[in-house]
């Protein structure tokens, strides 16, 4: 019964649905191409926002460096809390 599971056993077979999940996707990009498409728009609607009077070529420019902003700040984001973890990790001993 699934109540049994240890919560490895949960996070494998987790794993294994998704592995067979994309191993029946033949065309992973058709897949999650509505997602990328409204992440897009996301960062498109923030540029008009900003910059009501931009053409669409400085739209999609803009769009792409707000893009870029919000992944390097997950970037940052994930290496402070990588340090803040390691850090209250105790040190290994030395062999």
């Amino acid at each position: 019964m699934d109540t049994e599971l240890t919560p490895e056993e949960r996070t494998l077979r987790a794993r294994m649905a998704v592995q067979t999940s994309w191993a029946n996707t033949l065309d992973p990009a058709s897949r999650t191409a509505k997602a990328r498409a409204a992440a897009a728009g996301r960062f498109e609607k923030q540029a008009r926002e900003m910059h009501p009077d931009a053409t669409d070529e400085q739209i999609t420019r803009v769009a792409e460096h707000l893009r870029k902003a919000h992944f390097t700040a997950l970037a940052l984001k994930s290496a402070k809390s990588r340090r803040m973890k390691s850090a209250k990790r105790p040190a290994k001993a030395a062999a």
